[in-house]
C-alpha cells in the first residue's frame, strides 16, 4: 500500500536521481548513527524504488497550492521525476501503487496546472499517459470525469503543438471507457470534431494523425463485460480507419511513422470489430475492408509489385491481382520501394518519441522493444528462420519474385552499417504492420457470418497451382514471410476460417472423372482442399519455430476436422499420417500435444473412414518407405537420443528419413501380422501415458529417466485413445486388457485431469461394447467381444480404483464421470456380474442422487435411467419403485440440468412399464402402486411446462403413462382430474411454439395414449380438442416431422367409435387428404427430404380410416373420393401400395418411438389390407333410411376396386 510521505524525506533511491532535498553530509566513522527519522520512514520499508519515488513525489504534489511562489518550477521538477521512473510491472514485478492514490494525485494536479502554462500542460498529459499506461489502472468515475473535462478544455484553449500530448492523454483516459463519455466522444467525433480533423489523410502532421487514430481506437475498444460504444460513433471511426488504409502515403513522410499510422488504423479496426457482429454496411464495405487488409498483409514484402483491387467481391473462383510491372524482374535495391509496401528509401534516423501508442492495459505500440528488435533482426539476418530457404526450394510454390531479398548473403553489401540498421528497423516495422493486419483479419473472420465470408474464400485460399505466378493468399504468408510471428498470425487466421467450415466444404468432391467443358464448384473446392494439404505440408517441413510449428499442426487439425474425405480421392490422409509421425518425438511438449491433437482429428473425421482404418492397421515400419513423405530434422525431434554431433538440420531428406526409421525407441515396433495386431497409434498412446520417458529436454528439467511425459501430453494421448475406441472399436477391442490397465492406472493417480480422462476412456470402451450388441447392429457374433470377457473386464474395473472415484467427494466432476462409466456396462454383462457387485453399483447410484452437487446428481439420475432398461432389473418392482421415487425428487430440483436428466430417466422408466405390460402382463401392473403412478402423472404434467429440454421428455412420460393406466385406475376419482390435465398438457404442447422436437414428441405421445383401449376417446370432453390439435398441425406445421407424427397418431385408434361422430371423422379425413395434397409444399429445402416419409404416413392413415369406416361416414368419403381430391389421393395411394420398404427418410430422433402400426410392411401385405377393407365395406348393410350412405358406399367400393386394379396393372 503506497502511503504519502513527508515532503522533506530523503532516501538513497531519491538521491540517485540527482534531486537531493538536503545538502550532502560527509561520511565519518565518528558520525552518529542516522536514527532520528527511522520512525518517520518506517512506512516506506519494503517498498520498491518506484513506489518510494511515487510516494515521495505524490506527497510533494499534494502539498502544493496554486498560490505557491515557485509552483511552475516545482511542478516541472516533480513531473520530470515521475516520468523518469519505470512503473511497468514486467520491469519491476513488486510495484504496487494503488489506483486510489493515482486518482487522487491526478485530480489534484488538474487544479494546479493552468492551461496558460502550455509546457506544463503537455508534460502533465505525458504523465497521465505514463502512469495509466504502465500501471494498468482503472479510473473511478469522478477521476474520469475530471480528466475528460480538463483535456477537452485543453484541446480548445492550448496551441496546436500541445495537441499531440493532449490526445495521447485522452487515448489513455478513454481506453475502454468510450461508452461512459457520450458527450465528450460526440464532440470529438462530430463533423468538425478534433479527431476527425487530425485523423484525416490530409493532415500534414503525421504524429498528430497517428495519435488521433490511436485515440479513436481506444474509444472503440470494448473491455469484456462492458457495454460497446454507440454504433454511430463506432461506424464513424470505422470509416476513418478504412479510409486511412486505402489512402496513399503522403509525400516526404518518414516510413517508420507511416507504419505507425497504419498500425494505429489496424488496431482501431480490430477494436471496432471485436465489439460484436458485423454492423458496418453491406458487401461493398466488407469487400473494401478485405481488399485493404489483403494489401497490408503483404506490406514491406520485397518483390511484390501488383495492382491491388480496391474492393474484393464474392466469387467462387480466384481473383488474381494485376500483372506486376516489368521492373520487378530486376533485383530490388535497398533504397527502392515496392509500389504497395509504402517503404521509402529514407533512413529512419529521426528521433523517436516516447511510447504513446496505446492506453492502459496494453503494451505501447510505438517503441521498439530491444529484445524483440534483436530477435527479429537476427531472424532477418539469418534468413528469417534458420535455413528455411534451403528446404523451400523443393516447394512448387517457390516463386522467384517472392524470394526475400534480405535473406541473401549481405557480406558484400553496397550500403553502410547505419543504412543497414535503418533498413532492418524498417523491415521490423513492416512486419508489425503485417502482423496487425492479420490480427484485424482474424477479428473480421470472427465478426462476419460464416456464409458471408465463404464468398471471399478464393481470395485468401487458393485452389490447385496453375501456370504463372501463384496468387497472393494466406498460404503465401505462411510459406514465405520471414517473421515467425507473422506466419503464426496467418495460421491463426486460416484456422479460424477453416473452423466450422464443414457445411461449406461438404460439397467438395473429386472422386468422379473431371469434366472437360467446365469445372464444377465441387471440384474447385476439392482442389482447394488438396492445395491446403500441400502447402501446409510444406510449412510443416520448413518450420523451425516451435510456436509456429504448433500452429501449423493445429491448422492441419482444423482442416482434417472439416474436410469431407469420404468424397475425395484417397491419399491425402495417408501422406499426412506418415508425415506427422516423427513429430511425436519433438523435443517441445507443445508440439507433441498438437501432433496428438491432429491424430485425434484424423481418427474422428467421418469415422470409421476406410483410409484411416488401413493406416491404423499398417505396421509402424511402413512409415519409413512411403514415397513423398517428409521427415523433419533430427535436431528438433530426437530429444530422447542426443549426441555430440552437429545439428543435421541441413541433412538430405533420405538420411533424415532413415534416421527416423532406425531411431524410434519409443514408438512400438508392430509385428507384421496385419489386422490381428493392435493399431500402432493405440500402443503409442498407451506408452505415452504409462511409461517413463527415456530422456528429457532442457526446458523440462533433468529428472532422470523415471519422469513421465508432461501432463498435457498424457492427456492428449488419453483423448486419442478415447477417439480410437469410439471410431474404430473393432480395431481396439483386442487391446481390452491394455485399455483396462491404462484406465485403472489413471484412476489411481492424484492428478484429477488424468483421473477424469481415465474414466472417460472406460466409458467410451463400454459404449463401444454396447453398440456391438444392439439389435440393429450388423456385426457378426464371431466378431463381438464375448460376454464372459466383458464380465471379467468389468469385474476387474469395479473392484479397482473406479470404486474410489465414485466416493471421491472432493472431486465432483470425477464422481459424475464415474457414474457415466457405470452407465456404460453392457446389460448382458451386468446380469452375469456377482450379486454383490450389482448391489454395489445400484446402491452407489441411489446414494449419489442425494449429493448436493448438480453434476453428480445429474449423472447418477441418468445412470439410473439406463439401469431401469436392463432386462435383469426392469421386472424388479422394488427397484423400479425405488428408482421412480428418486427420479420424482430429482425432477423438482432447482438445477435445470438435473431436471432434464430426471425427465429423460423417467421417460425410460415409463418405457420399461410399457415393455413389462406387454411381456409380464397384468401382474406387473397390479404390483405397481397406484399412488406412485399418480405421482408420476402429476410430476410429468408439471414438467411439461418447464424448459424445452425437460418438456421433450415429460411429454414422453405422459404418453407412456396414459398408455399404461388400467380401466380400474382411470375410473377412480383420484385419477380423473390428473388424467384430463395430462391430456390437456399434451394438447397445449402440440399447439405451442416450442421446439419442433418437443412438438413431435407430444404428437407421438398422443398417439401412444390412443393405444390404450380403455381411454374414453368417444366420450371424454378433451377428445375433440386432441383430434383437432392433431388435424391442425398435420396441415399447417412447417416441420414435416411434426406432420408425420401427427398423421401417425391419427391412425392409431383401432375402433371406429374412438373417432367420434361422422362430422369429426370427416374433419380428420379432410385434414389428412389436404396434408397429402400439400406434402411437397415447403419453403425449407431441408424439410423436403422428409416429404416421401410424410406421404407414406399420410397414405397409411387414410387407408386406416377407410378400414374402420362405417356407413354413416360414406357420404363424406364418397364426396372426397369422387372429386379432384380423390384423384390426387388415388395417385398417392397407388405409390404407397407399390413402393418398397419404409418410404423415405427414417425418423430416429423422436424419443421413445415404437411405431408398431406396420409402417415397414411389404407391398403384398398392404394390398391385402386394402382387399380386406373392400370385403368389409361390401358386407356393411344399410339400416333404415340409408340411401345416401348406400350410394356413398358404392362410390367408395368403386374407388378401392379401381385402386386394386391399377395395382395389378403396374
Amino acid at each position: 500500500m503506497a502511503v504519502s510521505a513527508p515532503v522533506g524525506l530523503s532516501s538513497p533511491a531519491f538521491c540517485r536521481r540527482a534531486v537531493p532535498p538536503y545538502p550532502s553530509v560527509a561520511l565519518s566513522a565518528e558520525a552518529a548513527p542516522f536514527t532520528p527519522l527511522l520512525a518517520d520512514r518506517s512506512h516506506l520499508e519494503g517498498l520498491s524504488d518506484a513506489e518510494e519515488q511515487f510516494s515521495r513525489c505524490a506527497a510533494k504534489l499534494r502539498a502544493l497550492r496554486t498560490d505557491s511562489n515557485q509552483l511552475r518550477e516545482e511542478l516541472n521538477q516533480l513531473f520530470d521525476q515521475l516520468l523518469s521512473e519505470n512503473y511497468n510491472r514486467t520491469f519491476d514485478p513488486v510495484v504496487n501503487i494503488r489506483s486510489e492514490d493515482v486518482c487522487v494525485l491526478l485530480k489534484h494536479v488538474c487544479t494546479l496546472v493552468p492551461l496558460s502554462q502550455e509546457h506544463l500542460v503537455a508534460k502533465f498529459c505525458q504523465l497521465v499517459h505514463h502512469l495509466l499506461n504502465q500501471l494498468k489502472l482503472i479510473l473511478d468515475e469522478h477521476t474520469l470525469d475530471v480528466l475528460v473535462k480538463y483535456t477537452s478544455v485543453a484541446l480548445k484553449e492550448c496551441s496546436t503543438w500541445t495537441h499531440s500530448d493532449v490526445l495521447l492523454a485522452i487515448s489513455t483516459v478513454v481506453y475502454g471507457n468510450g461508452f461512459q463519455c457520450h458527450q465528450f466522444v460526440s464532440n470529438l467525433l462530430c463533423e468538425d470534431g478534433v479527431l476527425l480533423q487530425y485523423s484525416s489523410p490530409c493532415q500534414p502532421n503525421i504524429e498528430l494523425r497517428r495519435v488521433a487514430l490511436t485515440c479513436m481506437a481506444n474509444i472503440c475498444l470494448r473491455i469484456p463485460g462492458q457495454q460497446p460504444l454507440d454504433d454511430r460513433y463506432r461506424s464513424a471511426c470505422f470509416g476513418v480507419f478504412l479510409k486511412t488504409l486505402h489512402s496513399p502515403k503522403p509525400p516526404d513522410t518518414d516510413d517508420l511513422f507511416y507504419c505507425m499510422v497504419i498500425q494505429a488504423a489496424l488496431k482501431g479496426l480490430q477494436c471496432c470489430l471485436s465489439a460484436g457482429k458485423w454492423t458496418f454496411g453491406g458487401g461493398d464495405m466488407l469487400g473494401s475492408l478485405l481488399a485493404a487488409l489483403k494489401r497490408v498483409m503483404f506490406q514491406g514484402t520485397p518483390g511484390i509489385s501488383v495492382e491491388w483491387p480496391a474492393v474484393l467481391y464474392p466469387a467462387p473462383l480466384s481473383q488474381y491481382e494485376g500483372v506486376p510491372v516489368k521492373k520487378t524482374a530486376e533485383p530490388q535495391k535497398p533504397s527502392e520501394t515496392p509500389k504497395d509496401s509504402n517503404v521509402a528509401g529514407k533512413a529512419a534516423g529521426k528521433k523517436k518519441r516516447k511510447s504513446k501508442g496505446k492506453g492502459k492495459k496494453s503494451k505501447a505500440e510505438d517503441g521498439v522493444d530491444d529484445g524483440e528488435e534483436k530477435e527479429e533482426a537476427a531472424a532477418h539476418q539469418k534468413g528469417g528462420d534458420g535455413g528455411r530457404d534451403e528446404r523451400e526450394t523443393s516447394s512448387k510454390l517457390s516463386a522467384s519474385f517472392l524470394y526475400p531479398s534480405w535473406k541473401l548473403n549481405s557480406s558484400d553489401s553496397e550500403y553502410s552499417d547505419a543504412e543497414g540498421n535503418a533498413q532492418t528497423k524498417l523491415r521490423l516495422y513492416h512486419g508489425r504492420v503485417r502482423q496487425a493486419a492479420l490480427h484485424c483479419m482474424l477479428a473480421v473472420v470472427k465478426a462476419v457470418e460464416k456464409r458471408t465470408l465463404y464468398g471471399y474464400w478464393s481470395s485468401f485460399i487458393p485452389d490447385s497451382p496453375t501456370g504463372g505466378p501463384p496468387p497472393l493468399t494466406l498460404l503465401t504468408i505462411i510459406l514465405k514471410d520471414p517473421l515467425p510471428k507473422v506466419r503464426l498470425c496467418a495460421l491463426q487466421v486460416l484456422s479460424a476460417i477453416l473452423d466450422s467450415s464443414r457445411q461449406f466444404l461438404a460439397v467438395a468432391e473429386d472422386t468422379t472423372s473431371p469434366r472437360t467443358s467446365y469445372t464444377p464448384f465441387s471440384l474447385t473446392l476439392a482442389t482447394a482442399i488438396r492445395e491446403l494439404h500441400r502447402s501446409l505440408s510444406l510449412a510443416l517441413v520448413a518450420e523451425t519455430s516451435p510456436q509456429t510449428l504448433t500452429q501449423v499442426i493445429k491448422c492441419l487439425a482444423f482442416l482434417v476436422s472439416n474436410a469431407p474425405y469420404h468424397r475425395l480421392r484417397p491419399g491425402l490422409l495417408g501422406q499426412l499420417w506418415k508425415q506427422i509421425r516423427p513429430y511425436v518425438r519433438h523435443r517441445d511438449a507443445t508440439v507433441r500435444v498438437s501432433v496428438l491433437t491432429l491424430y485425434g482429428a484424423l481418427v474422428t473425421t467421418q469415422a470409421p473412414l476406410p483410409e484411416v482404418q488401413l493406416l491404423l492397421q499398417q505396421p509402424e515400419e511402413s512409415g519409413c518407405s512411403v514415397p513423398g513423405s517428409f521427415t523433419p530434422q533430427d535436431s528438433s525431434l530426437s530429444w530422447r537420443q542426443r549426441s555430440g554431433t552437429a545439428s543435421p538440420a541441413r541433412a538430405p531428406a533420405a538420411s533424415s528419413q532413415q534416421s527416423s526409421c532406425t531411431q524410434s525407441p519409443r514408438l512400438p515396433q508392430t509385428p507384421g501380422e496385419g489386422e490381428s495386431s493392435p493399431p500402432w497409434l493405440l500402443q503409442l498412446c498407451v506408452l505415452l501415458v504409462t511409461q517413463p520417458r527415456e530422456n528429457q529436454s532442457d526446458s523440462e528439467g533433468a529428472g532422470g529417466g523415471s519422469a513421465l511425459e508432461p501432463p498435457p501430453v498424457r492427456l492428449a494421448a488419453l483423448q486419442v485413445l478415447s477417439y480410437l475406441v469410439r471410431g474404430y472399436f473393432s480395431l481396439t477391442q483386442s487391446s481390452m486388457g491394455d485399455i483396462g490397465q491404462v484406465s485403472a492406472r489413471c484412476l489411481g493417480e492424484t492428478d484429477s485431469s488424468i483421473q477424469l480422462h481415465g474414466a472417460k476412456l472406460l466409458e467410451e470402451f463400454g459404449t463401444g461394447v454396447i453398440l456391438q450388441y444392439r439389435a440393429e447392429s450388423n456385426i457378426p457374433e464371431s466378431s463381438r467381444i464375448p460376454v464372459y470377457q466383458v464380465v471379467q473386464f468389468w469385474s476387474e474395473v469395479l473392484s479397482g480404483p473406479l470404486n474410489r472415484a465414485l466416493q471421491n467427494e472432493q472431486d465432483p466432476v470425477l464422481q459424475a464421470s464415474a457414474c457415466d462409466t457405470l452407465a456404460s456396462i453392457l446389460p448382458q454383462a451386468f446380469a452375469q456380474l456377482p450379486d454383490k457387485t450389482q448391489l454395489m453399483c445400484i446402491t452407489m447410484l441411489l446414494g449419489l442422487t442425494y449429493v448436493e452437487n448438480y453434476l453428480v446428481k445429474m449423472a447418477a439420475v441418468r445412470a439410473l435411467g439406463v439401469y431401469v432398461l436392463f432386462p435383469c432389473l426392469r421386472e424388479d418392482v422394488m427397484f423400479v419403485a425405488d428408482t421412480a421415487n428418486i427420479i420424482l425428487a430429482a425432477i423438482e430440483d432447482r438445477s435445470r440440468n438435473v431436471r432434464s436428466k430426471a425427465a429423460w430417466s423417467l421417460a425410460n422408466l415409463t418405457d420399461t412399464l410399457i415393455v413389462n405390460m406387454q411381456s409380464v402382463g397384468v401382474d406387473f401392473q397390479e404390483e405397481l402402486s397406484d399412488m406412485l403412478l399418480l405421482k408420476m402423472l402429476q410430476a410429468a404434467t408439471q414438467a411439461s411446462t418447464d424448459k424445452d429440454k425437460v418438456k421433450s421428455n415429460a411429454v414422453r412420460v405422459l404418453g407412456n403413462l396414459l398408455h399404461f393406466l388400467r380401466d380400474s385406475q382411470m375410473t377412480r376419482s383420484a385419477f380423473q382430474r390428473p388424467l384430463e390435465d395430462a391430456v390437456r398438457a399434451l394438447i397445449r404442447t402440440v399447439l405451442s411454439d416450442a421446439t419442433m422436437k418437443v412438438r413431435w414428441n407430444a404428437c407421438y405421445a398422443l398417439g401412444n395414449a390412443f393405444r390404450n383401449p380403455t381411454l374414453p376417446l368417444d366420450s371424454a370432453p378433451w377428445s375433440h380438442d386432441a383430434f383437432s390439435a392433431l388435424c391442425h398441425v398435420v396441415t399447417s406445421c412447417e416441420n414435416f416431422k411434426v406432420r408425420i407424427k401427427s398423421a401417425a397418431a391419427l391412425a392409431v385408434p383401432a375402433r371406429r367409435d374412438c373417432y367420434g361422430d361422422a362430422k369429426r371423422f370427416g374433419c380428420i379425413w379432410h385434414s389428412l387428404a389436404m396434408a397429402l395434397e400439400n406434402s411437397e409444399d415447403t419453403n425449407d429445402f431441408l424439410e423436403y427430404r422428409y416429404s416421401a416419409s410424410l406421404r407414406h404416413t399420410l397414405s397409411q392413415a387414410l387407408l386406416h380410416l377407410l378400414s374402420v369406416s362405417e356407413l354413416q361416414d360414406m357420404p363424406v368419403l364418397s364426396t372426397s373420393l369422387a372429386g379432384e381430391e380423390g384423384r390426387g389421393i388415388k395417385v398417392h395411394l397407388l405409390k404407397y401400395l407399390k413402393e418398397s420398404e419404409g418410404g423415405g427418410e427414417k425418423d430416429e430422433e423422436a424419443e421413445g418411438e415404437r411405431n408398431s402400426s406396420g409402417t415397414g410392411c411389404p407391398p403384398q401385405q398392404r394390398i391385402a389390407g386394402v382387399q380386406q377393407t373392400l370385403v368389409r365395406l361390401k358386407e356393411l348393410k344399410p339400416g333404415g333410411e340409408g340411401v345416401s350412405e348406400e350410394r356413398g358406399k358404392e362410390m367408395v367400393i368403386l374407388f378401392l376396386e379401381d385402386l386394386l386394379k391399377m395395382c395389378e396393372e403396374f
